[in-house]
């Protein structure tokens, strides 16, 4: 025995130092490209004086430029710079993907097998400097003031490139709660709002638009100039994942809300104060086929109920009107709607001949992330290429078809030579590639980022607002809906003593009378989650809350065995639509959440406000009901356990 503890210790230890040797061996690696990378970049652009005015000498030539003049008109600068700049600096405009930050805003340069997000991401310098990209969407939530330290810092690598062309940064949303995993990026020192369905809850235009004023400058005081959002899709097919990011399956509230978040964010009109938005994902991700997420194959979208136009009515009525700056296409297969089975960003008859010749959109059209490429890690696939109908593609084909397409830059992807192969083989031409750069370029005009890019830490004074924070309170209030008050149980009076299951130890602090044993109380009060049993192919997939919506037998079973035991309230995260008739129908009272913290949720329940949401999608009775109903119609599940629109009150 004590020879094979010797045996799995000595194996242990090899295997440390084999570990060690490679997080050497990495680290060295990246430091040293670093370092040649850096020797690529010029000096820091000098400042120009004239008439009593300080300009930015960006391509550092000692004179103004009409592109470093920010009292020269829009086209004057952007036809200026297009003509200056190189093929291989076009190219690397039309690409945005994720970037790496280090812990204390330094920008990241080395890579280390204890940082998982190094292994995937290419580092800043080689992004920046060398394939000459300036758009990236981060994902960190460290403090105001390190986020504005990376800005800076990144914004003074890209100014020190031959033309300093500025870096536009991107983020998914970021206003959620905790408890709203696969929304957004939580950043804990934001403003905290209900989920895009709880504004759909409450449906009141004003309160979003607000949203989007508030949040605009919470992004716009750490650097962050596009948002990834809103979502204009629709919720018509209940297995959906991504439902918690739409405003739910009216199009009439949806095109609403749409409108008013964008006006929110980028202003009446856009200026060096507007946050861009890139409105998602036209024309329409709703209608997945059996709800199975289009980020995997075989992403289709299917219309059985001949509903195509019902899904283009939040752009029409909403995003357009709002006058959007850019656009996401989605992953999917639009089956039978055109004249090709083809992905939305490889669809011409979508996007030139939708976007751009019906709608006239003239704004940035971005694909949405990895249509090109598998994403990897030591050779395992962690997702594949959403190539949807184009799988047989090589990937220089693949880029070209979404170029010839119409779309202007590659979301989640870094190819900048693909580019460059293309049009020096004659397959595209640098026209083509112009165009599109002009309309990126316009975007950093008018955004202010060639004129100011860099930020104050005084800035960050923003955060903790009183104002911004009961703002973000009240539309977690106004957002529940009550469904079910069986004997007028709520609101429980002061006193009564609960026993609370799915919350956690914190929120008992508020409540004196919460007891540990339910034997001991008089009501339970228990947060469930919408059920889920995702698929398992793919690592990334595993993370998707899609498959079922009702819960297996065992576990519905214990959850019905507690709430026989006392009066129950049952609070459902409605993150989609939860299938729950046994436990709606033992259950007391029924309370729908969208994002809610749960001591407000607890408020509701003792009576500090009253309920005032309306279901934002009908909530079905059975799966045999999700199962048999049309993927591209709202509302039209056998008899709903709750229709659509149902929310009572005290």
């Amino acid at each position: 025995m004590k020879k094979f503890f010797k045996i799995v210790a000595s194996t242990l230890a090899g295997l440390m130092v084999v570990l060690l040797l490679a997080c050497f061996f990495f680290y060295v690696k990246s430091a040293l490209v670093a370092r040649s990378n850096g020797k690529l970049l010029g000096q820091e652009a000098p400042l120009l004086t004239i008439n009593g005015f300080s300009f930015r000498d960006l391509n550092k030539n000692g004179k103004l430029d009409v592109y470093e003049d920010r009292r020269a008109d829009l086209n004057s600068r952007v036809e200026d710079l297009t003509n200056q700049m190189s093929l291989e600096e076009k190219a690397g405009l039309m690409f945005i993907t994720m970037i790496g930050m280090e812990p204390d805003g330094s920008l990241a340069e080395t890579t280390s097998l204890f940082n998982p997000l190094s292994l995937l991401l290419e580092s800043t310098s080689s992004m920046v400097v060398v394939k000459k990209m300036n758009h990236f969407n981060i994902m960190q939530s460290p403090s105001p003031e390190i986020m504005v330290q990376w800005n800076n810092n990144i914004q003074k690598m890209a100014e020190r490139t031959r033309l300093g062309i500025p870096v536009t940064v991107a983020s998914d949303p970021r206003h959620g709660v905790p408890d709203a995993p696969g929304a957004s990026i939580f950043t804990p020192f934001f403003s905290q709002w209900c989920s895009p369905p709880g504004f759909a809850a409450i449906g009141d235009t004003v309160l979003m638009r607000e949203f989007g004023n508030i949040a605009r400058q919470e992004y716009a005081a750490v650097g962050i100039r596009l948002t990834l959002s809103p979502m204009a899709d629709l919720a018509t097919e209940p297995r959906w994942w991504r439902i918690n990011g739409t405003f739910g399956e009216d199009a009439t509230i949806s095109a609403q809300m749409t409108k008013a978040y964008i006006l929110g964010f980028q202003g009446d009109s856009i200026t060096d104060m507007s946050v861009e938005c890139m409105v998602k994902h036209f024309a329409g991700g709703g209608p997945q086929e059996k709800g199975l997420d289009a980020h995997f194959p075989p992403g289709r979208q299917v219309y059985p109920g001949n509903n195509f136009k019902y899904h283009l009515i939040p752009f029409e009525k909403g995003a357009f009107p709002a006058h959007v700056a850019q656009v996401m296409p989605y992953y999917g297969i639009p089956v039978g709607q055109t004249g090709e089975d083809v992905g939305f960003s490889y669809n011409k008859q979508i996007i030139t001949g939708m976007l751009r010749e019906k709608y006239h959109f003239e704004g940035i059209i971005c694909t949405d992330w990895s249509l090109v490429s598998d994403m990897k890690l030591f050779g395992m696939v962690l997702k594949p290429a959403s190539a949807h109908g184009v799988e047989k593609l090589t990937t220089d084909e693949r880029v070209l078809k979404i170029i010839d397409a119409g779309c202007d830059m590659l979301g989640g992807e870094a190819l900048p030579e693909r580019v460059l192969d293309l049009v020096r083989t004659g397959k595209i031409s640098e026209e083509r590639i112009n165009s599109s750069v002009r309309r990126i370029l316009r975007e950093k005009f008018r955004l202010g980022l060639f004129d100011h890019p860099y930020l104050d830490k005084a800035g960050t004074s923003v955060f903790g607002k009183m104002e911004f924070m009961a703002k973000g309170r009240e539309s977690q209030q106004r957002s529940l809906v009550l469904l079910k008050n069986e004997a007028q149980l709520l609101p429980l009076k002061s006193g009564v003593k609960i026993y609370l299951q799915g919350f956690n130890a914190a929120d008992a602090k508020h409540y004196p009378f919460v007891v540990s044993n339910p034997a001991e109380a008089d009501v339970i009060v228990m947060k469930l989650l919408t059920p889920h049993n995702p698929m398992t192919k793919y690592l990334l997939e595993r993370i998707f809350h899609q498959g079922r919506l009702d819960f297996p037998a065992e576990e519905k079973a214990k959850l019905l065995k507690l709430i026989a035991q006392k009066p129950t309230i049952t609070v459902f995260n409605l993150e989609r639509p939860a299938v729950f008739p046994e436990i709606n129908l033992a259950s007391k009272a029924v309370i729908g959440d969208f994002g809610s913290s749960n001591e407000i949720i607890l408020d509701l329940i003792f009576g500090k406000f009253k309920p005032g949401g309306k279901l934002p999608f009908e909530l079905p009775s059975s799966m045999e009901a999700v199962e048999a109903q049309k993927e591209d119609v709202p509302y039209d599940s056998k008899n709903p356990l709750y229709p659509f629109g149902f929310g009572l009150s005290y």
